[in-house]
């Protein structure tokens, strides 16, 4: 399927607005990163705890922040779900001690700020098992008879309705359950009695030692390393060297950037990141080798055009398998960014931006980076034509320019052979 045909677009003769916008997130990103002391990490990387908490009315953060960093030591940061009544909650702590201590510290906080006063056990806090203790005696004083297999089920159907969305671990009333299978009204009686229902509910909490998030991290720069040097390799086996730098650095210039623009919004780069920026790696390493292997196919194709004219229509004559690839690929992040909630905001933040980034570095990136070494070549080729201004680009690239040479010398040489 091509929605293109016959396209002559310059694309090359547009390189220098897109190299200027590289230029500035490049410089933009760097000065960001300097200024805020490198990149900011997830509790992935650094160690920490990161909580999920949900309340019942829009959360006051101050408030929330002011009672956690008088029991937490250290930096608490206090970031608000957009679009929702929930925070994300996070400690950055040094030893594996303080986070088992800031655990139960902000188990504690919260339930002392935000529960419900009279002692009773949170029901938003619990879990099946400790359901079931705390309703056995309850249910048997109120003529509910269940067995414990029987009793077992409704706390577990009770549960369920509890945590599933639009509820996510948080209801307003007891009475909520009527619709819940097995649950009657006797037994709602009875829960009033004997539990209570907070303002939050902690939907999630991830805790990770400082070790291994060095750890982490360390492997995570390896993983990328080792898989730009991978690809460097296979590319310069499957084309030329020349081809394999340009396309490596087209990867690295995508990957900077987007590691730029999570520092200039804030954005924290943790596991799922790392992941979209090595799938980032392949995905626009694949589309610089289709317009790289265009190209070769036009080396043999189109001898006597200029090494600039056949790159560009080498990258038209791909375009529609870009712009169908990466545009698909596009619509599908973007679904994901807006859609998918915070837990995959950093993912695929990271696709949208590094496909825009990766698409139009293929082009004009990779492509003139080749262009540049081919000229070069050319110039040291023909040093007098150079020097006397006359633009090495007209005419092909240098090996393929050289083997059409020798294969009319040749031919002249035959049929010579042949006449006499």
């Amino acid at each position: 399927m091509e929605l293109f045909k016959d396209t002559k677009f310059d694309f090359l003769g547009k390189k220098v607005p897109f190299i200027a916008v590289s230029v500035v997130l490049t410089v933009a990103g760097l000065v960001s990163l300097v200024m805020k002391g490198g990149p900011q990490y997830g509790i992935d990387f650094k160690g920490g705890t990161m909580t999920y908490v949900k309340f019942a009315t829009k959360p006051q953060e101050d408030q929330v922040r002011k009672a956690l960093s008088a029991k937490i030591p250290g930096e608490v940061s206090v970031q608000p779900v957009i679009g929702s009544n929930e925070l994300m909650i996070g400690t950055e702590l040094k030893s594996e001690k303080e986070l088992d201590q800031a655990s139960r510290v902000m188990k504690e906080t919260l339930a002392a700020t935000f529960g419900s006063p009279g002692g009773k056990p949170d029901f938003h806090a619990l879990g099946q098992d400790v359901l079931v203790e705390k309703l056995q005696d309850p249910f048997q004083k109120a003529g509910v008879a269940l067995s414990s297999d029987g009793l077992r089920v409704v706390a577990k159907a009770m549960l369920e309705y509890r945590d599933t969305p639009p509820r996510s671990g948080l209801i307003g009333s007891f009475d909520d359950l009527k619709g819940v299978s097995g649950v009657t009204p006797a037994m709602i009686q009875a829960m009033k009695q004997e539990l209570s229902l907070s303002s939050y509910a902690v939907r999630n909490f991830e805790l990770v030692g400082p070790k291994i998030g060095g750890e982490l991290r360390s492997q995570a720069v390896m993983a990328t390393l080792f898989a730009l040097g991978g690809m460097l390799v296979y590319v310069a086996l499957r084309f030329e060297w020349i081809y394999g730098v340009a396309a490596v650095l087209a990867v690295f210039h995508d990957t900077f950037i987007t590691i730029g623009l999570f520092s200039i919004f804030n954005k924290e780069i943790n596991l799922t990141v790392v992941a979209a920026l090595l799938t980032l790696v392949g995905y626009s390493m694949n589309d610089t080798i289709v317009v790289f292997d265009r190209i070769r196919e036009n080396l043999k194709l189109k001898r006597k055009e200029s090494f600039p004219d056949l790159v560009n229509s080498s990258i038209n004559e791909t375009l529609s398998r870009t712009v169908m690839a990466s545009g698909l690929t596009f619509l599908t992040a973007m679904s994901l960014w807006v859609f998918g909630g915070q837990v995959l905001n950093g993912f695929a933040f990271a696709l949208v931006t590094g496909i825009i980034v990766g698409t139009y570095s293929s082009i004009f990136i990779a492509s003139p980076i080749l262009i540049a070494w081919y000229q070069r070549a050319e110039a040291r080729k023909h040093p007098r034509r150079a020097a006397e201004g006359a633009p090495a680009a007209k005419t092909a690239a240098p090996a393929v320019a050289a083997e059409g040479a020798a294969t009319a010398r040749t031919g002249k040489k035959d049929k010579s052979k042949v006449a006499r």
